[in-house]
C-alpha cells in the first residue's frame, strides 16, 4: 500500500466525483500500454471497478458517481504493478446526500422496469423516453456553446428526455472526413494509432451540457461499419474510453449505429454484415462486463436491434428502424413494433429511426404524429424523432454534403429543421399521454373498430387500462361518408367521461358521459375538422 499517496476526497450522492492520478514514469503508448482501474467498495461492503480514462501525457482520470451517502474506500489497479503512482494507491471518498432538485439526481439514472416494457428511474419513478436524433452533434458542425446550447433548450422547452449522439466515429462519410472533426479534430491519431483525449475533453462539455438540463444521452459508440475499419481490440479500446469518460453519467449505451450494416462501398457486404453481427455481439458481452453501473445497453438498427447480434440477451432493450417513406412506412413500423413486443423474453422497445421530418421533402407533421401514436398504442417502450438537416448538422451556409453514395440528404440547416412542427407535436403527445399512468398501458385494438391491421394500417390505434383508460388515435380523418367507428367492449359499469383531444395542440373537447348499448358498443361522434384525433375515455369514478 502506498500510503504516500492515500487522498481523502469528498462527494455527494448521485453527482459524478472526479480524481487524477499522475505518472512518472513515462510510457511510450500509455494508451495501450497501461490499464488503470480502481476497485471500490461502497458503504455495504459491495465493490465496484471502475476503469479510469487516459487524459493525455502521464495522466488518468477517474470519474464515479456514488449511490448512496457514506464512506468509500477505493484501490488502484494497473497492469503496470511496478509502477507505485498508479498501482496500490487508497483513497476514501466521503459522500454527503444529494439536497438539490435535479430529477437525475433525485430519481437516479434511468433502468429498464421490471416487467421489461419500458424506463424507471433508480428509484422506481417511471421515465418516458423521447428521444431527438443528433448523430453528429460532437462535430465543430453544431458551435460549442452556443449552438449546442440553443439547440439543447429548444428540445428541453418541448419536452424530450433523450439525446442520440454518436461518439465521434459517425454515419454517412469515409474515415477521417473531417465534417467529423470538433474544435480538437477526430477522435483517434492517424491509422487508429491512438485515442485522441483532445477531441473527448470537447465532448465532455456537450455530455456534461446535456445532463445538467436533464436529458440523457444515448451514447452510440460508433457507426457499425467502422468494427471492420479497426477490429475488434480496437473498438474495445474505444468501448472501454467511452464507458471511463460517461459511464458516471447517467447515460444508456448504443453499441453502434445501424450495427450490421456494411459500409456503402464495400467489396464484401455479405461477409461484413456476418462479421459485424458476430462482433457486436462480442462487444455487447465485453460492455456488460467492464461497465461498473450496468447502464441500459442496445444497438442502432437496419431494422430491429434483436437482429443485428448473434445473441439477443446481450441488449436490454430493442430499437427499430422501420423506413423512411413517410405514411407508406406507417405498415412496417406498426408489423415491427407489434411483432417485437411480443418477442420473448420481455424488453422494451423503443422506435430509433423513421421518418425523418423533411427527409426527401417528405414525413411532415401530420406523419410524426401518426408515428409516435401508432408507436406508443402499438406497445413501444419509447419514441424517438428526428429531423432532417439535424441528424447531419448542415450548417446555413456550409451543407453537410455528399454521403459516399454519391447523393445529398437536402441542405436544410439545422436551425430551420429544428422548428419544424413535429418536433412540437411529439413532444404534446408525451405531455398528453403524462396526464394519465402511461406506464401501464397495454396494446387493446380489440376496444375499437374499424382498427388499424393488415386491411389498412391508418385507421386506429387503441391502448388502455382496463376498466380504467382507453386512448384510441383515429389517424385518418372521421367523416360522414366514412364507414362509422365504434368503442367496444365498453364495461357496464365503467361510468367513461370521453373527450377528443387534438394531437396537433393538445386541446381538449369534452364530450361528457357515454352511454354504451346493450352490447358494450358506443358510436363515435364525428369530432368536427377532418384530420387525425385522439379519443380518450376515462372511468372518473376511479378517481
Amino acid at each position: 500500500m502506498n500510503q504516500q499517496h492515500t487522498k481523502k476526497l469528498h462527494g455527494t450522492a448521485r453527482c459524478v466525483s472526479e480524481w487524477a492520478y499522475t505518472s512518472g514514469k513515462a510510457y511510450a503508448d500509455p494508451f495501450s500500454e497501461i490499464e488503470l482501474d480502481v476497485v471500490v467498495t461502497r458503504p455495504d461492503g459491495d465493490q465496484q471497478t471502475v476503469p479510469a480514462f487516459w487524459g493525455g501525457d502521464g495522466l488518468w482520470r477517474v470519474r464515479y458517481t456514488p449511490s448512496v451517502p457514506g464512506r468509500y474506500e477505493m484501490r488502484s489497479v494497473c497492469s503496470d504493478a511496478t509502477n507505485p503512482e498508479l498501482y496500490d494507491v487508497r483513497s476514501v471518498l466521503e459522500v454527503s446526500p444529494y439536497e438539490g432538485d435535479d430529477p437525475l439526481k433525485v430519481h437516479g439514472a434511468i433502468k429498464v422496469s421490471a416487467d421489461g416494457q419500458s424506463f424507471r428511474h433508480e428509484d422506481g419513478t417511471p421515465f418516458f423516453w423521447l428521444g431527438d436524433t443528433w448523430w453528429m452533434g460532437f462535430t465543430r458542425r453544431l458551435r460549442w456553446p452556443d449552438e449546442f446550447q440553443r439547440l439543447t433548450e429548444d428540445r428541453v422547452r418541448k419536452g424530450f428526455s433523450v439525446v442520440q449522439i454518436v461518439a465521434g466515429l459517425y454515419p454517412d462519410m469515409p474515415a477521417y472526413d473531417e465534417r467529423g472533426y470538433n474544435e480538437a479534430g477526430h477522435p483517434w491519431e492517424p491509422e487508429y494509432a491512438a485515442i485522441r483525449p483532445a477531441y473527448f475533453d470537447m465532448a465532455d462539455l456537450r455530455i456534461r451540457w446535456l445532463v445538467h438540463q436533464g436529458l440523457v444521452p444515448c451514447v452510440v459508440g460508433c457507426w457499425g461499419y467502422h468494427l471492420p475499419w479497426l477490429g475488434i481490440e480496437k473498438i474495445k479500446q474505444h468501448w472501454r474510453y467511452l464507458i471511463a469518460r460517461w459511464g458516471a453519467y447517467p447515460v444508456v449505451w448504443c453499441l453502434a449505429g445501424e450495427g450490421a450494416m456494411p459500409y456503402y462501398l464495400s467489396d464484401d457486404k455479405e461477409g461484413d454484415r456476418r462479421r459485424q453481427q458476430e462482433g457486436w455481439t462480442e462487444i455487447a458481452r465485453y460492455v456488460r462486463q467492464i461497465d461498473p453501473y450496468g447502464r441500459p445497453m442496445t444497438i442502432h438498427p437496419t431494422d430491429c436491434a434483436r437482429n443485428q447480434v448473434v445473441d439477443d440477451s446481450v441488449l436490454d432493450f430493442d430499437m427499430l428502424q422501420t423506413g423512411h417513406g413517410g405514411m407508406d412506412s406507417l405498415p412496417n413500423t406498426t408489423r415491427t413494433v407489434r411483432q417485437e413486443v411480443a418477442r420473448r423474453p420481455h424488453m422494451p422497445v423503443v422506435q430509433g429511426e423513421v421518418s425523418y421530418e423533411g427527409i426527401l421533402e417528405g414525413s411532415r407533421e401530420e406523419v410524426q404524429r401518426a408515428m409516435f401514436w401508432a408507436c406508443i398504442l402499438s406497445g413501444a417502450g419509447g419514441f424517438t424523432y428526428g429531423a432532417n438537416g439535424i441528424w447531419q448538422l448542415n450548417g446555413e451556409t456550409e451543407p453537410y454534403g455528399l454521403s459516399p453514395h454519391g447523393a445529398s440528404w437536402g441542405d436544410t440547416p439545422w436551425s430551420v429543421a429544428a422548428q419544424l412542427p413535429g418536433s412540437t407535436q411529439v413532444g404534446i403527445g408525451r405531455r398528453i399521454l403524462e396526464r394519465y399512468p402511461w406506464w401501464r398501458l397495454e396494446p387493446h385494438q380489440e376496444w375499437v373498430e374499424p382498427a388499424a391491421g393488415e386491411d389498412d394500417y391508418r385507421r386506429a390505434y387503441c391502448a388502455g387500462i382496463p376498466g380504467e383508460l382507453r386512448i384510441i388515435y383515429f389517424a385518418q380523418y372521421l367523416a360522414s361518408w366514412s364507414p362509422p367507428s365504434y368503442v367496444l367492449g365498453i364495461e357496464p359499469d365503467a361510468g367513461y367521461q370521453a373527450s377528443f383531444v387534438d394531437p396537433k395542440t393538445g386541446r381538449v373537447r369534452p364530450l361528457g358521459a357515454i352511454t354504451p348499448d346493450a352490447d358494450g358498443r358506443w358510436r363515435v361522434p364525428l369530432p368536427g375538422p377532418m384530420q387525425d384525433w385522439l379519443l380518450i375515455l376515462e372511468n372518473r369514478t376511479q378517481s
